[in-house]
């Protein structure tokens, strides 16, 4: 899984410069449950760095939103601007939710570890934030040796 996107830095992000990688998809900038997520990753950035393990956070928000939630909330990681979905459709995390009954096409939370190839080797899906930066970082603590190759 190869893609390049638009980031929070005001680059081009190029997942292949940055492997291995913990990519996570979250629907909305400045909101409640993405702001305690992001915070969970930022907190734990230098043990996933100290793995070898580049994190960033995807969604469909523009990089001037994703520029204003880093500057407020201290994140020391780059947002993804995937305002066309390509990303997300290529992850396949678009999913149709409803909210006050109506439905509408949406991002399902979730989280990819990419190893050295770019290859997919865990995800978690409908992810339920709470203590999910830890689940993802004792994974990869827990099976380092597996999922790099």
């Amino acid at each position: 899984m190869q893609f390049s996107l638009p980031s929070s830095s005001g680059e081009v992000f190029d997942s292949s410069k940055h492997l291995p990688l913990v990519v996570y998809f979250y629907p909305k900038d400045h909101t409640a449950g993405c702001t305690t997520e992001g915070l969970d990753f930022n907190r734990l950035l230098p043990e996933f760095a100290q793995l070898g393990y580049t994190v960033v956070g995807i969604s469909r928000d523009g990089v001037k939103s994703h520029q204003n939630f880093c500057a407020k909330q201290g994140f020391q990681f780059e947002l993804l601007s995937d305002t066309d979905e390509s990303v997300c459709k290529q992850f396949d995390v678009l999913k149709l939710k409803k909210l006050y009954g109506k439905e509408h096409l949406g991002i399902e939370r979730s989280t990819f570890v990419l190893n050295e190839q770019g290859e997919i080797v865990h995800e978690w899906r409908k992810v339920k934030v709470a203590n999910h930066a830890q689940t993802v970082l004792d994974t990869i603590q827990n099976n380092s040796g597996r999922l790099k190759g």
